[in-house]
């Protein structure tokens, strides 16, 4: 397969479905809360909700209004991914294929005043904080959670907020997503664009237009350079 060569400044990655597989803490999670909330309907949600901010989700598809009751709720479904995770003979959360290679080359590099890569996250700081932990992924200085916007994925926000904090122009960045939303958001802040298909289709990654897509970061190597970072994707 055809391979290209790429130099950022630096990446800004998504974590859930990018970094971290937590998928079996999602799902159990969202069967908890179908407990409090019995017309949720399970695989509808969990087919539209990935890359969105969780208070976003509880509002869709639990009604939920009042601020201090979406807060309360956002930690209690987020806690319960971790706690979820390894019931019931769940793998709990873990890095995705690729991931620990790529960790091996920028870990030490996240570093401000100059870091060479930034996660940029829907997920709450507790809840990613602890994702990271149990995946065995560092946590970076520039770490832009859901508590930081205003405005989550598919608004350029987040992707906007991760560049400026880490000092790079988001013209210079690769946003790595897993999920249209956050793709959306990526090209909204005037970054490229790599695409993964962990958690939705091919179909439904080519139809928000990623600059590159691949399977997962199994195809793509990076290595620091004096300036940024290089980039080498295994076009599928």
């Amino acid at each position: 397969m055809p391979a290209v060569t790429l130099e950022f400044d630096a990446i800004l990655f998504d974590m859930d479905g990018t970094l971290v597989d937590s998928t079996d803490g999602v799902v159990g999670a969202w069967e908890l809360f179908a407990e409090k909330y019995p017309g949720l309907d399970v695989t509808q949600v969990l087919s539209s909700s990935h890359g969105v901010r969780t208070v976003e989700n509880l509002k869709r598809f639990c009604g939920v209004t009042d601020p201090d009751e979406l807060e309360r709720e956002a930690t209690r479904f987020e806690d319960a991914i971790v706690t979820e995770s390894k019931k019931n003979g769940r793998h709990g959360i873990v890095a995705l294929p690729g991931v620990h290679n790529i960790m091996q080359e920028l870990g030490p590099y996240c570093k401000l005043p100059n870091p060479k890569w930034a996660i940029c996250t829907s997920a709450t700081v507790s809840y990613a904080s602890a994702a990271l932990k149990a995946a065995g992924i560092p946590t970076p200085d520039v770490f832009v959670v859901s508590e930081d916007v205003e405005k989550g994925k598919p608004e350029p926000d987040p992707y906007l907020l991760g560049a400026k904090r880490a000092g790079v122009d988001p013209s210079r960045c690769l946003v790595v997503e897993d999920a249209p939303a956050g793709v959306r958001s990526g090209r909204a802040a005037g970054a490229k664009t790599l695409g993964l298909i962990t958690s939705h289709t091919r179909e439904q990654m080519e139809e928000v237009q990623p600059d590159y897509l691949v399977t997962n970061l199994s195809k793509v190597t990076m290595k620091p350079t004096e300036n940024g970072v290089q980039v080498v994707i295994e076009l599928d």
